[in-house]
């Protein structure tokens, strides 16, 4: 499985297959499902129903509690992988980098963190996550 498809699903709870990391929900896509036969207006990728949104911050939060450690993971791509209970080394992080099409030096890891980050959370809120305020993107 992809490092951000291990992100989502740990956030959304998903399987494997779901989890990807290939979006499942369509922007202009309808709300309800079209009548038997007829396709979906304005979808051009619904192979997956439709997620309910899910509400990252207390997914996350509640994950982070039971690290027993301060974590900033709502700033930080390092803390978010660590609340998830991922691999949140340079390697991992490269490799995050490499499936999310980063053009940057991955050598310059601060720099490549804080566009992993806006990048993670991007795709959760575009995925059906619930991001707050404090972090939308």
């Amino acid at each position: 499985m992809s490092v951000f498809g291990s992100i989502m699903g740990k956030i959304f709870g998903s399987s494997p297959a779901q989890a990807s990391g290939a979006p499942t929900l369509v922007p202009n896509a309808p709300a309800s499902s079209p009548p038997a036969g007829a396709p979906a207006a304005g979808a051009t990728q619904a192979s997956a129903p439709p997620r309910q949104p899910v509400d990252v911050a207390a997914v996350v939060d509640k994950a982070a509690a039971a690290k027993g450690e301060k974590l900033a993971w709502r700033t930080s791509i390092v803390d978010l992988m660590k609340a998830l209970d991922l691999d949140s080394s340079l390697a991992a992080r490269k490799e995050l980098a490499k499936e999310l099409k980063y053009t940057g030096d991955t050598n310059d890891s601060a720099t490549m963190n804080v566009w992993l980050h806006k990048e993670v959370m991007a795709k959760l809120a575009a995925n059906g996550g619930k991001l707050p305020a404090d972090i939308r993107t």
